[in-house]
């Protein structure tokens, strides 16, 4: 179980694995007490010789600088491996806005080829890799050091069956010609505005029972705040404030620290100084918001007058299609998608990309009644009208 701690070695591995076609990577990190992700370990691996193809890399190290990983990161002749690959690139866009290019992710790959929603690296490396994970360190404290035996073998696990899963799916991929799949389910990963939060649109995440303009305005305006705040600190949203406390604050409007005071859901540290201050700015510029400057909710689908009898079908149509394409039936489409599209709505994630192909395209033509479905066995047919 070698553990990288200086530069030089970490170059020296990187220069090694770009010989190879793929490596596979995965972090350990800890997230509890700050709004960043802290990078606590890097695991990597290669096909070589078994003993010096899988390392840990620690970047708590003094001095070690994490730049030969990114020079992999972009170099194009090497596809670099993960398995949930969200919250690894969003620790790495973060600290030097680049992107392993080209990526791979496992657990993307898994659902197009039939392994159900969100496969996890458990359920892939008993299937594939016929092996088993102990996940008893998943939890512990990854900041501490030295680290012990068995989280370096729990990290190095992480990456040495991947790349038997890896193998596997990536035939299984080119085998089935769902290649452009994978790439499209990808992009949103690749994106840099999935990593970004801007603070005045931070609001949209938070889930309101109210499309009142003004009630938003107050919302947006507090969580504008709290977002800036905790990232300048970083630092948890919620040890600033919570959402229950935020929408408190926007219907009940204190006007003063007095009024603060009253409230059952803010914290008492959120009740004095400058986040007590920042709530009372917020509200206030939440209450002069006049015009333009209102949200304006999207009252789309509001008003949907959806037919139950084409949503059921449309349900019918997607399972059988999933059954038929061995894809997962929510990544097809959700049940919003298909009240939506059976309320007239065709801006719909499952009527576009490789979706359309597999489901999407028939999904319209049974709305327009060209195709009708049958029963036959087990199966559900498509009968063109």
């Amino acid at each position: 179980m070698r553990t990288l701690t200086t530069t030089q070695e970490l170059t020296e591995f990187c220069i090694a694995a770009r010989q190879h076609p793929f490596v596979t990577l995965d972090t350990e990190f800890l997230r509890e007490r700050t709004y960043y992700s802290k990078l606590c370990l890097i695991q990597m691996a290669y096909e070589g010789d078994g003993e010096t193809d899988a390392v840990l890399v620690d970047p708590l190290a003094e001095g070690l600088s994490l730049e030969p990983l990114y020079d992999l990161f972009r170099d194009r002749s090497v596809v670099k491996v993960f398995h949930a690959a969200r919250q690894d690139l969003e620790i790495f866009f973060v600290d030097a806005q680049v992107f392993p290019d080209p990526l791979f992710d496992t657990q993307v790959a898994a659902m197009v080829c039939g392994f159900g929603e969100q496969a996890g690296y458990e359920t892939l490396v008993r299937k594939i890799a016929k092996a088993s994970v102990d996940k008893s360190s998943r939890f512990t404290d990854w900041s501490r050091r030295p680290l012990t035996d068995a989280q370096k073998n729990y990290a190095l696990a992480d990456v040495t069956h991947l790349r038997d899963i890896y193998k596997y799916l990536s035939k299984e991929i080119e085998k089935t010609n769902r290649t452009s799949w994978v790439k499209e389910e990808l992009k949103v990963l690749l994106a840099p505005e999935t990593y970004i939060i801007e603070p005045a649109e931070a609001y949209k995440r938070i889930k309101t029972r109210t499309n009142s303009p003004r009630f938003l305005a107050i919302v947006r305006e507090l969580a504008k705040f709290r977002e800036g705040y905790a990232q300048e600190r970083n630092i948890p949203r919620n040890r600033v404030y919570k959402d229950d406390a935020l929408m408190e604050l926007a219907s009940t409007k204190p006007k003063s620290m007095q009024d603060l005071g009253r409230s059952r859901l803010l914290l008492r540290e959120a009740r004095k100084g400058d986040v007590a201050e920042g709530i009372l700015a917020a509200i206030q510029e939440g209450l002069n918001a006049h015009g333009d400057s209102l949200p304006k909710p999207d009252t789309s689908r509001d008003k949907l007058q959806v037919n139950p009898a084409l949503a059921d079908l449309l349900r019918v149509l997607v399972k059988a299609k999933a059954d038929e394409s061995g894809v997962a039936q929510k990544l097809l489409a959700t049940s919003a998608d298909l009240d939506a599209i059976a309320g007239g709505l065709r801006d719909v994630v499952a009527l576009s990309g490789w979706r359309a192909e597999v489901f999407g395209n028939d999904a319209l033509q049974l709305c327009e009644g060209k195709i009708a479905l049958t029963a036959k066995g087990e199966k559900v047919e498509i009968i063109r009208l």
